[in-house]
């Protein structure tokens, strides 16, 4: 009986610890995959601010070329 007893928790731990494991490799995995989209959100908003900047000065150098 104690034998029984104790292989049953030891199968409730263990499938509890193997539930955590699996919970935390898909939480990493979601954390990855956010992370990665803020890159490449990060990177695309970057460019249009690169190019918005570029196109205002080739706006503005001609204008200040005239009104000299």
């Amino acid at each position: 009986m104690n034998i029984e007893i104790a292989r049953a928790r030891a199968e409730a731990a263990f499938k509890k610890k193997q539930e955590a494991r699996i919970e935390g490799e898909r939480a990493m995995a979601e954390y990855k995959a956010r992370q990665q989209a803020v890159q490449e959100r990060t990177e695309k908003l970057r460019a249009l601010r690169l190019m918005r900047d570029e196109a205002r000065k080739k706006v503005i150098a001609p204008a200040k070329k005239q009104s000299d």
